[in-house]
């Protein structure tokens, strides 16, 4: 009896064995039932009998995007060779399971010689169909670190109704070698303040607190702090991006004690008295509060510890950037200038604080439109020979040629030779009876014989004081 129990046993154990040995061969060597290798059925068939039949299937072109039929193309060759057979093995191997498995299984296999000639229209399609059922969804807003105040901090996210066109695109990439693509769309999900790209913007914003940046403007330096120049930052894409209202106010008490642009200088003449220019004209400098303070904000964040305000300052006229920067003699005018009486109708040129030239002028006549205005101005530019171009008093246009122009006004009054002139006395400006016997519509008038020696004595960029 134990006998006959014993051989039992020992039979049920080795049917078990052939049993699961069977069952890990047929495992092994045959697909699960339901796997599907671009989308064609190979459940059950071995590596070869799978490559056989997705080799000799047309690969249906179809789209679908939520179960939405977005494009139905002609069915094409699958382009599977030989040299696919291969990844046929692999994908055996990949969904190989111990036990038989029902699971739906698709995996994709690139074909060697696939050339999908309507990709582009597949993916014009489903951009269409997205935008379409994308339509007044609200987007979602990624949390993101910000520097306010002096304080790093965490705004949250905020979750929205949004689809995203970016994950759609990427399974559309995954799931192109399928004949028939089933795409679905998904929200878009938000960063979150622990995320890794979060925690980094927070650890830069971090790295600004505490510094503090030299600001040089001409021969005066000053230390300002991260508070006094940044009022808000965030960091996105590995960049700053600044707020600087918070530097305002200094660069105002800076303009207030240094900038030259829009001055009442004090200026010494040639006689040795004082008087005051006034404060129009075009010449001299100012410092933009912008300018700075993207400069110190990208200097805090650089851990510079000196930068000059020389990039950020600004003029008007034809030299926008400003003139006269870092020069500070003779209240910031300098000892290289022209200097035009009005009362003298005269004119002297300075260069280093040496008068090099001077001579009588005819300035603008003593009525409204025509004067030459007051105030300290700037060389524009200076051209020889040149033709002067305007109109006259009752209308007519005039062009005159002259062998030297130094224009200094935004409105075109310079410096020129007058050859038609025939009235060159001290009064001739308080009467505008016309071109050769008045003053000039604004222009300094010059005798052809001292024009070339004053326009060689002036240059581009030079204040010219009219008083």
């Amino acid at each position: 009896m134990q006998l006959r129990l014993k051989y039992f046993i020992v039979g049920i154990i080795a049917l078990l064995v052939i049993l699961i040995g069977g069952m890990t061969w047929h495992q092994q060597t045959h697909f699960n039932r339901n796997s599907t290798i671009n989308g064609i059925q190979v459940g059950g068939l071995t590596a070869q009998q799978a490559y056989d039949k997705v080799k000799s299937t047309k690969r249906a072109n179809q789209v679908y995007l939520n179960g939405y039929l977005v494009y139905n193309g002609p069915a094409t060759a699958s382009g599977i060779t030989n040299n696919d057979q291969e990844k046929f093995e692999r994908a055996l191997k990949k969904q190989a399971t111990f036990f038989p498995s029902a699971k739906h299984q698709n995996l994709l296999i690139k074909a060697s010689q696939a050339t999908d000639q309507q990709l582009t229209a597949k993916r014009r399609a489903v951009a269409k169909r997205f935008a379409v059922i994308n339509q007044g969804r609200r987007p979602a807003q990624d949390a993101y670190a910000e520097l306010v105040n002096g304080q790093v901090k965490l705004v949250a996210a905020k979750a929205g109704t949004q689809y995203d066109w970016v994950a759609l695109q990427r399974q559309f990439d995954r799931e192109a070698a399928n004949g028939t693509m089933r795409l679905t769309t998904q929200r878009h999900q938000p960063l979150s303040t622990t995320s890794q790209p979060v925690q980094n913007e927070k650890k830069q914003l971090q790295k600004l607190l505490h510094r503090t940046v030299t600001y040089q403007v001409e021969n005066k330096s000053y230390r300002l702090g991260t508070n006094e120049v940044i009022t808000k930052a965030i960091y996105r894409d590995g960049k700053y991006q600044f707020d600087t209202t918070a530097v305002n106010s200094q660069i105002k008490k800076i303009n207030a004690r240094q900038a030259t642009l829009g001055r009442n200088f004090k200026f010494k003449t040639h006689a040795g008295n004082i008087v005051s220019t006034g404060t129009k004209g075009t010449y001299g400098w100012k410092i933009s509060p912008q300018k700075a303070g993207q400069t110190l904000a990208r200097a805090l964040a650089n851990d510079k510890k000196k930068v000059s305000a020389a990039q950020d300052i600004y003029g008007i006229g034809y030299n926008t950037r400003g003139t006269g920067y870092n020069v500070t003699a003779n209240d910031g005018i300098g000892n290289t200038y022209a200097e035009l009486s009005i009362a003298d109708q005269h004119a002297w040129f300075y260069r280093n604080g040496k008068c090099v030239f001077d001579a009588d002028v005819v300035t603008g006549s003593n009525t409204p439109g025509d004067r030459t205005p007051k105030g300290v101005w700037y060389i524009m530019y200076q051209q020889s020979p040149s033709v002067l171009r305007g109109s006259n008093d009752d209308g007519s246009k005039y062009a005159s040629k002259v062998q030297y122009w130094s224009q200094f006004t935004n409105t075109g009054c310079g410096f020129h030779d007058a050859s038609w002139r025939t009235d060159w006395s001290k009064t001739a400006y308080l009467s505008s009876n016309n071109v050769a016997t008045g003053g000039s519509h604004g222009c300094a008038n010059m005798h052809p014989s001292d024009a070339g020696t004053a326009y060689h004595a002036m240059q581009v960029n030079e204040p010219v004081i009219v008083y």
